[in-house]
């Protein structure tokens, strides 16, 4: 039976007008996407947010105005079945002092993207000057950034 697998994700900047990204090593894959994840059942858009970005980063947020919400069809890249939708958010943070980053992207030791099956992840800063839609791996995100390029200068 196929599903609608709900995503809702945050764009982040910094005082240096940066915008953070997440680089994942998932199931063999190497992936550039926002941070987020999952809504849970029971769960509010915002508060998955909220609940993702600390589960990830480490980091609390307040999620501001909503940005953009998939408006196509897209199968999900890891379930061929499921149809994926999107949510994106401004979020804000007053303390980024404990997120952990990386100047290179997918900044893994061996060990961690050993396993085919295995999981990893790391933050870096992209300036949001030179983003572009090619900078992001999954097909929303990069529709995401090129409307958010559009709509907004930061």
């Amino acid at each position: 039976m196929a599903l609608f697998n709900l995503r809702v994700y945050g764009v982040l900047i910094d005082h240096n007008n940066r915008l953070l990204v997440s680089d994942e090593y998932i199931r063999g894959a190497y992936i550039t996407k926002l941070p987020g994840g999952g809504l849970e059942i029971g769960e509010g858009t915002r508060a998955c947010l909220e609940r993702e970005f600390m589960e990830e980063t480490g980091l609390t947020v307040t999620v501001g105005e909503h940005l953009y919400t998939t408006d196509f069809f897209q199968l999900s890249a890891f379930n061929n079945v499921d149809q994926i939708v999107s949510i994106y958010y401004w979020v804000h943070c007053s303390d980024m002092s404990s997120l952990t980053t990386s100047e290179k992207p997918f900044d893994f030791l061996p060990t961690q993207v050993a396993d085919k099956n295995g999981t990893a992840e790391s933050f870096r800063w992209v300036d949001w000057e030179s983003i572009e839609e090619a900078t992001m791996t999954l097909p929303i995100d990069k529709v995401a950034i090129q409307v958010l390029k559009k709509q907004f200068s930061v």
